[in-house]
């Protein structure tokens, strides 16, 4: 059985590449396409695999690929997967488009229908300029048709958590089964050290919230380290000298920030979130916004805590509630639980489904 593996673009580690590298484990023999790669932003065991590209990589698409949206149906539609029995698309930015002949078998595993084009689109609407709000406003409508029209392509879905599920249902009216996504625990460790300082951790967009916490630990005068990408001058006025602002960290600088936090702050609204995964595999607690998939990963009283609205009000009473329970909390315990998400019982559960419900022996 040849095998085809199509993410959206491969130009950093995050989530949905965690999930293409599990997949390349599963499937050593086959080949990766996407719409464009920086293989010096991936890890070695990516970067040493059959990676095919579209047309957008060689017009500047490794820089440029945000601004390429409009084009990337095209480009997904020109990978030519002819040769392939199966192919396993991972989504989130478009990729599930691609084109497969009749008799393939095209499983999607979804980590969300693109929210830029679907719910959050009034964020990035309202985030943009005026040039890039006409763009959205002539290309999104017609980028929806192309989303739902292209979910007819795809023979089966995974969804990334049942949040997904719901979303896949909502705007493709399709079913699915969810498999969560892989975390590799053993990147991570217990510290014996703890530092006074709370984290937010991840790459700084809009639909994050990390503004939240900044206001929240502005207010209560707490120590917060955000580390990521993205962080907008307005943003860091606002924060008051308690919050520090460390930019994008190495892997190793990462781990190192997470294991020795008191608690990993969540004011997001995600589909799953590998983060507080992340924190709970380091034995750190969670205080996450209770909505999505951290009602599916943040067990109240047992690996963290939720609040209830996205408001700095809402999570200041939440940390004072933490830091009057925080010696309860058992680092041990909460690894626990973030190894029934670990990179075996993802590999485990993507067998099991190509086997049992797609009938594919592989």
């Amino acid at each position: 059985m040849k095998i085809a593996i199509v993410h959206y673009w491969l130009i950093s580690m995050r989530g949905g590449e965690r999930v293409v590298e599990a997949l390349c484990e599963m499937f050593p023999d086959a080949d990766i396409y996407c719409l464009v790669v920086d293989k010096d932003k991936l890890s070695g065991s990516l970067r040493n695999r059959n990676i095919k590209t579209s047309f957008l990589q060689k017009i500047g698409g490794k820089k440029h690929y945000q601004k390429m949206l409009p084009f990337m149906p095209f480009a997904l539609e020109s990978l030519d997967l002819t040769g392939y029995d199966l192919v396993i698309s991972s989504e989130s930015g478009p990729a599930k488009g691609v084109i497969t002949r009749p008799d393939a078998t095209h499983v999607c595993y979804c980590h969300s229908p693109m929210r830029y084009i679907w719910d959050l689109y009034p964020q990035y609407y309202n985030s943009v300029g005026k040039l890039a709000r006409a763009f959205m406003s002539i290309f999104s409508p017609m980028l929806r048709v192309w989303d739902v029209t292209t979910a007819a392509r795809v023979d089966y879905f995974i969804a990334n958590s049942a949040f997904v599920q719901s979303r896949i249902k909502k705007f493709y009216r399709r079913d699915s089964v969810v498999i969560h996504p892989p975390v590799d625990i053993s990147r991570f460790v217990i510290s014996e050290q703890l530092e006074d300082y709370y984290l937010c951790a991840g790459q700084v967009t809009p639909y994050k919230k990390i503004e939240i916490a900044v206001e929240a630990c502005t207010n209560l005068n707490r120590k917060l380290v955000v580390v990521g990408d993205g962080v907008s001058e307005e943003l860091k006025r606002r924060a008051g000298p308690t919050v520090q602002f460390v930019g994008r960290a190495d892997d190793a600088t990462m781990v190192d920030y997470i294991s020795k936090c008191r608690a990993l702050i969540f004011p997001g609204l995600e589909d799953f979130g590998i983060v507080p995964l992340e924190a709970m595999a380091s034995g750190r607690p969670v205080l996450a916004y209770g909505k999505g998939g951290a009602l599916e990963t943040v067990v109240p009283g047992v690996t963290g805590l939720h609040f209830g609205a996205q408001t700095a009000e809402a999570l200041e009473g939440c940390m004072l509630e933490f830091e009057r329970v925080e010696s309860t909390f058992d680092s041990s315990l909460i690894r626990r639980h973030a190894e029934g998400f670990g990179v075996g019982a993802f590999k485990l559960q993507v067998s099991n489904f190509l086997r049992n419900v797609a009938s594919l022996d592989v």
